[in-house]
Parts: structure tokens; C-alpha cells; sequence
């Protein structure tokens, strides 16, 4: 058998927007196929008409560009009634079929309720099955990130898709997710979004060349400062601006400027590296901020979230993006921009653009 499918992990109750995005990538490449999709499953497939279409859209399209999904593969059709006293037999056979020898193995399952008490289960089926693939000569002895990964994705201790990512157009982490630890002398868990967007978002060289001490940053919407924490941590001066209160802690590290003002008035004196923004505001109001920002100079690089609306969320956020990447085109900007719907998110997804 040969893989006529590609399966992508996303967000709970953010399957129809996950579907959009694959979909209009399909016909961007010319590929041909459809999506199956549960509302609150937490995966999407999509699955060739053509064959061959699902690894040649798996090779056209670049990981790091899709919003909504977390994590995909190349996955055989899934293989339901796996019997209860020996799962790994036929799981090496569909692994074989693949005719690819693997440098890692994933076990995981959806990011839902259900799929969360599938985790025990998932941990411990993990070290037999790589024990046989690595009998078989189809799993590296230790991890190598140059080849392809396998994954085998349960949906119940009999129904699972397996499958392989390829190097270098994946996600890194065990289901997609990025776990990030709480630090508590933050203000707020929203700081998680943010140290989450940095990581993503940007490569860890843009990171030591954009991100650099003493640089100044706005952040828009700060109160109570989680945002303004994770700027501090960097080591960034800071111009927190909420008319809201701040955390007392932030004002004295001596990094923090408080300015009690309204967030879409506010305008630096001078430029400054950063600006950020995670303000409660309808997406499109957001979008044209940030382009005044950028168009006007304001700022080198923003993080910014869009909170998306209950309907039509695919829509809304493309119309964002391309009025913000419109002004930009328009006065001659050039440009990087990277949007992605992070793990710490909710109804949102985080963007970044940085100036060239």
C-alpha cells in the first residue's frame, strides 16, 4: 500500500477552518482530492482522487506555512478492528508497506478529551512497537531527524492511522504541541502565547538578530503584563500602554513604562523594534493597527493576535492578512509574515511580520 492521504492534527472545533486551508493548497498545486472532517475530532484528512496527489501536495506545501494545523503526515487509510491481544503485528505490516525506514516513532492521539485518555495507553504501546520496527530494520536505533518520522494516531485502542512526515516539513513536537512551562512570577498565563509565538514563529537565528538587548517595544493591550513580562525576560525596555492596571512586580524592574492610553491612539515618540498587541478587538480593526504601524515606521517586527469571529473564522482571518500584506505592497514594503494558530491560543491565531 501506498499513502493516498495526509492527515493533519489541529485544534478542537477548528476542523472546517483546517479543512479550507489544505483544501485551497490543493488547488493552489493543482492536486486533486476532498477532506473528511468531524467537528471537535481534532484531525482532518485529506484524501487524493489522483494517485500520487497526496505526497506530491505533502511536498509542495511547507509546513510552516499552514495556520491551523499543528502536525501532518502521509497516512495509509485507517486501520479499524485491530485485535486486542496483538496490535503490533499488523501495525509492522502497514509500517513495511511504506517502504520507508524511519528515524523516529510517534504513537499519538487526538488532542480531545477522548484522545487524552488514550495518552497512557499511546506511552505504553510506544517501546514495544519501536522494538519490533527496529527488528525489522524499519526504525534507526537512535532518533535521526534526516529521515522520515512515523506515526502511528489512535483514535481508540482499535482504530489508528499510520504513516510517516519527512524531514524538515513537520512539527518537532509530539502532537504538534509545544509544552511550555507556566513561569509564576509572570502576570498572566497569556505570557505562554507569546513565549510560544517567539518560538514558532521565528527561526532561532532571527531570534539572536531581532531580539536584542536593550532594544525598545511597545506592547499594546499590556495590562497586567504578560506580554510586557516575556519582553522583559528578553531583556527589551518596554512601553506598557492599557489603561488598565499593571503588575507591581514589572514596575520595578526598572524595563517597564506604563502609559495609561487608549492602544489604537497611542503612537511612539520614536521608533521602536517591537511592537505587540493582544488587545480584545474585532480582527479587522487589528489588522489595519498593525499595518499603520508598519507603513508608517512605527516598528521593525510585530507580534500581534487576531481574535477570530464564531462564523466564517478561515475568511475573516485570510481578509486580515491580505488588507494588512495590501498596504504593505503598496508602499513598497518588503516584507516577511508567519501566522499560525499556536497551542496556547484559543478562538485566535498569533501572526508575526517582520521588516526586511
Amino acid at each position: 500500500m501506498s499513502p493516498d492521504r495526509i492527515l493533519l492534527y489541529c485544534r478542537a472545533g477548528f476542523e472546517s477552518e483546517c479543512a479550507q486551508e489544505i483544501m485551497d493548497h490543493a488547488t493552489e498545486n493543482g492536486c486533486t482530492g476532498y477532506v473528511k472532517a468531524q467537528k471537535n475530532a481534532a484531525y482532518v484528512e485529506w484524501v487524493e482522487t489522483v494517485p500520487g496527489d497526496a505526497k506530491r501536495l505533502h511536498r509542495s506545501v511547507a509546513f510552516e506555512s499552514l495556520v491551523f494545523a499543528r502536525q501532518w503526515f502521509l497516512s495509509l487509510p485507517m486501520m479499524d478492528n485491530l485485535p486486542e491481544t496483538d496490535r503490533v503485528t499488523p501495525l509492522l505490516a502497514a509500517f513495511r508497506s511504506l517502504q520507508v525506514r524511519l528515524g523516529h516513532l510517534w504513537v499519538e492521539s487526538p488532542d480531545t478529551n477522548q484522545g487524552k485518555e488514550l495518552a497512557t495507553f499511546c506511552k505504553k504501546f510506544t517501546a514495544p512497537l519501536a522494538q519490533r520496527l527496529r527488528q525489522q530494520d524499519l526504525l534507526t536505533k537512535t532518533q535521526n531527524p534526516g529521515r522520515a518520522w512515523g506515526h502511528a494516531f489512535f483514535l481508540d485502542s482499535r482504530r489508528v492511522f499510520v504513516g510517516y512526515s519527512t524531514a524538515d516539513n513537520r512539527s518537532v513536537h509530539h502532537n504538534g504541541i509545544m509544552r511550555l512551562k507556566f513561569p509564576h512570577e509572570a502576570p498572566s498565563r497569556s505570557t505562554l502565547k507569546l513565549d510560544e509565538a517567539f518560538l514558532t514563529l521565528l527561526t532561532e537565528e532571527e531570534r539572536e538578530e531581532r531580539v536584542r538587548l536593550s532594544d525598545k517595544a511597545v506592547d499594546l493591550g499590556a495590562a497586567p503584563g504578560g506580554w510586557t513580562w516575556q519582553l522583559v525576560r528578553r531583556g527589551l525596555f518596554v512601553t506598557a500602554v492599557d489603561n488598565g492596571p499593571m503588575d507591581p512586580g514589572l514596575l520595578e524592574t526598572g524595563q517597564v513604562v506604563h502609559k495609561r492610553e487608549d492602544g489604537f491612539r497611542y503612537q511612539p515618540k520614536q521608533p521602536v523594534a517591537w511592537m505587540v498587541c493582544d488587545m480584545v478587538e474585532k480582527p479587522r480593526r487589528v489588522a489595519d493597527l498593525m499595518a499603520t504601524w508598519l507603513v508608517k515606521g512605527l516598528c521593525r517586527q510585530t507580534i500581534f493576535n487576531l481574535k477570530l469571529p464564531m462564523k466564517r473564522r478561515y475568511e475573516e482571518l485570510q481578509s486580515c492578512l491580505h488588507r494588512i500584506q495590501g498596504k504593505l505592497e503598496a508602499a513598497e514594503i518588503d516584507y516577511v509574515i508567519r501566522a499560525r494558530q499556536l497551542y496556547h491560543d484559543r478562538e485566535e491565531v498569533t501572526v508575526y511580520i517582520g521588516i526586511c
